[in-house]
């Protein structure tokens, strides 16, 4: 199979897309995001500006997480977006969508958003990665509801964001 070239001839960088919520950024999350990262030249986790939702942290507090627990990976960078998906993959030049799939009601969720995608725009792929099954269970909203009730996250969360559930429920 050939390497696929760059109009300037120069090998095309393989720029993917991890995009969530990431309110907050779990144990689970930062498995596909150091898996994926192995994948591709550059990882975009894309932090969804979704207003319909009202999540815990800021869409900037969310972003500074992901950096704090990503800095030791060169190739990953963390951005925002509340367009469509395919939109924002343009703009960054990226075919790939990369979506953890924890069960079967997962997997049918995403078949069907990749399957919008690509009808979309024919040269996104979406690739689907299986959660580690220790975080098989694993989910944000899991995570705040134990962190509401002052529950030990500590295995559940990166320690940059179990501090930021502390302040959080502290504040309430």
């Amino acid at each position: 199979m050939a390497a696929t070239t760059s109009t300037t001839g120069s090998p095309a960088r393989r720029v993917a897309v991890y995009p969530g919520s990431f309110d907050p950024v779990t144990c689970g999350h930062l498995d596909i995001i150091r898996r994926a990262a192995k994948q591709y030249d550059h990882l975009i986790v894309a932090v969804l500006n979704n207003t319909s939702k009202k999540p815990l942290f800021s869409v900037d507090e969310r972003k500074q997480l992901l950096a704090d627990v990503t800095q030791d990976l060169p190739n990953v960078s963390i951005d925002s977006f509340r367009d469509l998906l395919v939109n924002f993959l343009k703009s960054k030049e990226a075919h790939v969508i990369v979506r953890g799939i924890r069960s079967v009601t997962d997997f049918e969720y995403e078949l069907q958003m990749a399957s919008t995608n690509h009808q979309l725009d024919g040269d996104i792929e979406t690739i689907f990665m299986m959660t580690n099954p220790k975080y098989s269970y694993l989910s944000s909203s899991i995570v705040k509801e134990i962190a509401m009730f002052h529950g030990n996250v500590q295995d559940l969360v990166p320690p940059e964001v179990q501090s930021a559930l502390i302040a959080k429920y502290s504040e309430a």
